[in-house]
């Protein structure tokens, strides 16, 4: 404000601050209680900043409403009027979060479940700081403010009377107005006017309504477009920073190497008697079966076995019987030096051994997942104890859990988002709508995700939780506006609910995005696909609470 009394730098200032100390806590008391420290849990504090400062807006906002609908009570019943109004909206908004990330913990993947412990405990202390602490800021503000003291310097400021002869500029740094003396001091705020002069009766238009239910509906086909187009898999360049050697090195691998997969290792988990020739020919069988897979190429098989079986039938060893078999090894390894490190051998037995098999036409997400699968499947049904591996595995293995527990996570946090907005929310109708933006919005972002290029992978799944938190921020607050409203036509409730919480709906949107637009720029794809989410959910959430919400509700 132009007022160096009504200016709320400070109010401002103690909001982002208690976000900070929520973020403080929170991270204090998970590294306290040996919550592992994950790479995405440094996403967190860019997220809590845009929340917390969202519950400092509304907070802002009713404590606005209050003041100015009572000039002259005192500040006890002026606060009391601010929770009554703000507290609610707040602790729906906070609990639909929250659970949303400890829901999120409940999944199979440790790095989620780190993220969403911190996470969802930084909301639970944001939430206790905004009560408590934000509240006692609001009212030092005012108190400030009452005594006609400076914004900055604290004091007192004297009131001139020739105040049109001085510049603009000495007028908002210098000089103050009682609040008691002109009301004007306590007008409203101009976006809220825009809102409820021209934004309002612009989208209740029947026109314009029309409009709406058109652009709503090539969102939902878009959407539902992207969500059959959806990649999953993550592709290992992307767990490095971009100027890692890695990826010159996996992009060297696709352009020369394509055709080859991973080199799998076979392994005999435990001591067989080799020297027994049913055993040999079981083994033997075995690698047969796992070389008749179809992404396998029989002729780049390494096995010692056939190597020292192949020696044995040139007459040049007899490996017979377990002594002959042990000790004649040696002319294996001067044959073929390598060998040595496949074979675990004790004194007297062979504990464990491997050979090797080459996969070739692993392509897509969709390949790995099937060679995975079969490989499993064939070194199960075989007679001798025998285990596939490759470190690429623990990628492969997202592939199989990482679709039926992404949707077991939306679909469980949305019911719960159900039951909470039903609970608070004293309109079912209302929690109705709330549902449907909360699938709508997820829809959305699933949908344009894969225009964006993210795949479905346990990073972008993280976020798809988060999601389900955010869409109902923004509808919550205007639905509820909307079923409270005491106008007599719908269109009018819709244009009260929209100045009442158009400007600090707009507000949250507008900050949240910006404490996370600063990982836009990041060098790891983490970083950069929690922002493409967090862009999607706000700009998708915003234009529910904003525009699609506001039309629908009118028609009911």
């Amino acid at each position: 404000r132009l007022s160096c009394i009504r200016n709320n730098i400070w109010l401002a200032c103690c909001g982002v601050v208690s976000a900070g100390l929520a973020v403080l806590s929170s991270f204090g008391l998970m590294l306290f209680c040996g919550v592992p420290f994950v790479v995405t849990v440094a996403n967190a504090p860019f997220l809590i900043l845009g929340v917390g400062v969202d519950d400092m807006f509304i907070m802002i906002a009713s404590w606005e409403q209050s003041s100015r609908k009572k000039e002259k009570s005192n500040v006890k019943s002026l606060l009391a009027e601010t929770y009554a109004e703000a507290a609610l909206s707040v602790t729906i908004t906070t609990l639909t979060d929250v659970l949303a990330f400890f829901i999120g913990t409940w999944t199979a993947f440790p790095s989620v479940r780190s993220f969403c412990l911190y996470t969802g405990t930084a909301f639970v202390f944001c939430y206790i700081y905004t009560m408590t602490f934000f509240g006692a800021i609001v009212v030092l503000n005012h108190k400030r403010e009452q005594g006609n003291r400076h914004w900055l310097t604290c004091m007192p400021v004297r009131v001139e009377e020739d105040q049109a002869e001085k510049s603009c500029l000495y007028n908002a740094c210098c000089i103050g107005s009682y609040s008691r003396q002109s009301s004007q001091a306590e007008s409203e705020h101009p976006m809220s006017i825009f809102f409820k002069k021209y934004y309002g009766p612009f989208f209740t238009n029947k026109w314009i309504k029309l409009l709406v239910v058109v652009l709503y509906g090539a969102y939902l086909g878009g959407s539902i477009y992207g969500c059959t187009q959806i990649r999953e898999g993550i592709d290992l360049r992307n767990l490095a920073s971009d100027d890692s050697y890695i990826v010159p090195y996996y992009d060297d691998d696709d352009k020369y190497f394509s055709a080859y997969g991973p080199r799998v290792m076979a392994v005999i988990t435990e001591s067989v008697d080799y020297w027994n020739e049913t055993v040999r020919l079981g083994i033997e069988n075995c690698t047969q079966n796992l070389e008749g897979i179809s992404y396998i190429d029989k002729n780049l098989s390494e096995s010692w076995l056939r190597e020292y079986t192949r020696l044995a039938k040139s007459g040049l060893i007899n490996i017979s019987s377990k002594t002959l078999f042990i000790n004649n090894l040696p002319t294996l390894f001067r044959f073929v030096p390598s060998f040595e490190w496949d074979i675990n051998k004790t004194q007297d037995k062979i504990e464990a051994s491997r050979f090797f098999i080459q996969t070739v036409n692993v392509i897509s997400a969709v390949d790995e997942k099937n060679l995975l699968n079969q490989l499993r499947e064939t070194a199960k049904q075989c007679s001798i104890p025998l285990m596939v591996y490759h470190p690429a595995f623990i990628y492969y293995d997202q592939y199989l859990v990482i679709v039926q527990n992404t949707v077991q996570n939306v679909v469980v946090a949305a019911g719960a988002m159900l039951i909470v907005s039903l609970l608070l929310i004293p309109n079912p109708l209302c929690c109705l709508w709330v549902t449907f933006a909360i699938a709508s919005v997820i829809v959305g972002v699933a949908g344009f995700m894969t225009f964006w290029n993210v795949n479905l992978d346990s990073i972008s799944m993280i976020n798809l939780v988060i999601c389900i938190g955010f869409s109902v921020d923004f509808s919550a607050h205007i639905s509820y506006a909307f079923v409270t409203s005491g106008e007599s036509s719908a269109n009018k409730k819709a244009i009260e609910a929209l100045s009442l919480l158009g400007y600090p709906v707009l507000q949250g949107a507008v900050s949240t995005i910006l404490g996370v637009v600063v990982l836009a720029a990041a060098k790891a794809y983490i970083f950069r696909t929690f922002f493409k989410i967090m862009f999607l959910v706000i700009l998708f959430g915003a234009l529910h609470g904003l525009v699609f919400i506001p039309v629908f509700l009118t028609f009911f």
